[in-house]
């Protein structure tokens, strides 16, 4: 049993519920300094073209690092790291149901929510533990019913009614899911599915236990399923064939409600859709939708609490926080619009564009002195960049060999001034 927790309530959701209210002007910077945003297209071409299903403007998040976070090989979330982790986003052991109570008893602006084994047991721990919600699964492929837990999907849909009918009895919000969904039989998963919204639940889910499925299956499958039930849908995605992020908008698209994410998308093997990187997605797809239902801006500070809870590194290609502008430099200077999609400062974050590498650009240097407060003409520019790509041919450079380099010149072009 494990706690997770649910922008579902009050415009709020996890990893950032409530909207901030700084309007300070977009911002491009090469390191440390800032440059005014040029102007850009009043519209997207990424925006989605709506339809009556599609729900990529009012979707919902299930963040589920506190759950499958700790499916992840290096964790482990003690009762502190858990409560340090669930603030800043708004069990399997007994150790995981005492900590589901004291973070359910935390006064967060979020649902907290358990997942639990379709089994009468576990729910009524679910229900002791004070969560606002109990979310049920039991694998309904052939391969988990035959090799996991052995039922036939009549005592499956059985079981799931009478755990259904208890944990509303109790006044507490209830999700079903299947497990393996997408290796499951189409016809008996819609024909459980369609019991299960018969019998009141709040949520049914769709989960790709596998990370097998591609955006069209995805697709297809939500779409078909939303026709046979009127509850909202809930869908979680593996990662393991790199689909996780397309598949939740594709699934969004299609007509589900909710995306279950985790921080950096830390899960069973290599995880499950990523926060961040769902938020990346859906600023370009719905921006004010998104800016305007969570804090984007405390998304950095919450990659990093939990990538040192399990001793990772937030990898260099994460979405927005590793990002690092690279050879177009003379363009995103002028107009970053030119080879950005996503603003920084939306997530609270300046623009770096690299100066230290052999392929700079002499108007990334340009930049640089003038933050440095130095004066120099294009063509000195152009020499000290010279000089610049050289020592980089030799050795990695930082910022600050860099900065040494351009002061250098630059006194050097004092004294010669000077006779």
């Amino acid at each position: 049993m494990c706690g997770t927790c649910s922008g579902d309530t009050a415009g709020n959701a996890p990893a950032a519920a409530n909207p901030t209210t700084n309007n300070a002007p977009p911002s491009t910077s090469t390191n440390n300094s800032v440059y005014p945003a040029q102007g850009g297209p009043k519209s997207s071409p990424y925006q989605s073209i709506q339809d009556y299903l599609s729900n990529v403007n009012k979707f919902k998040i299930i963040e589920s690092t506190l759950r499958e976070g700790e499916q992840f090989a290096n964790a482990f979330f003690d009762t502190e790291t858990k409560i340090k982790i669930a603030k800043a986003l708004p069990v399997s052991s007994p150790q995981s149901y005492e900590d589901c109570k004291t973070i359910c008893k935390l006064g967060l602006k979020a649902k907290i929510l358990t997942h639990v084994r379709c089994n009468m047991e576990d729910a009524k721990k679910a229900v002791e533990c004070g969560v606002d919600g109990v979310d049920l699964v039991i694998g309904t492929s052939s391969f988990l019913r035959e090799y996991s837990h052995g039922k036939s999907m009549a005592i499956i849909q059985e079981t799931a009614l009478k755990v259904i009918e208890y944990v509303k009895s109790q006044g507490v919000e209830v999700r079903f899911s299947s497990e393996d969904s997408f290796r499951s039989d189409l016809v008996d998963i819609l024909h459980l599915y369609k019991a299960c919204d018969k019998a009141g639940v709040d949520r049914v889910g769709v989960a790709d236990t596998v990370g097998g499925a591609t955006p069209r299956m995805v697709y297809d499958l939500i779409r078909t399923l939303r026709g046979v039930v009127s509850c909202d849908i809930e869908t979680h995605f593996h990662d393991d064939t790199g689909c996780a992020v397309a598949n939740a908008h594709s699934a969004l698209e299609a007509g589900a409600t909710h995306i279950d994410t985790s921080v950096l998308g830390i899960g069973e093997r290599n995880g499950i859709t990523p926060l961040g990187a769902l938020m990346a997605r859906m600023i370009v797809t719905a921006p004010d939708y998104v800016k305007s239902k969570y804090n984007l801006k405390s998304l950095k500070s919450l990659e990093e609490l939990v990538a040192d809870a399990v001793q990772i590194n937030i990898p260099f290609n994460s979405p927005v926080t590793g990002y690092c502008a690279g050879i177009h430099a003379k363009a995103i200077l002028a107009n970053p619009s030119t080879y950005e999609i996503i603003d920084p400062h939306d997530f609270g974050l300046t623009r770096y564009i690299s100066i230290n590498s052999r392929i700079t650009g002499w108007n990334a240097i340009k930049s640089r002195v003038e933050q440095l407060g130095l004066s120099m003409t294009d063509a000195q520019v152009k020499e000290v960049t010279a000089k610049i790509k050289q020592m980089a041919d030799i050795r990695p450079l930082a910022i600050d060999d860099t900065d040494s380099i351009i002061r250098s010149y630059h006194l050097d072009l004092q004294e010669v001034a000077q006779g």
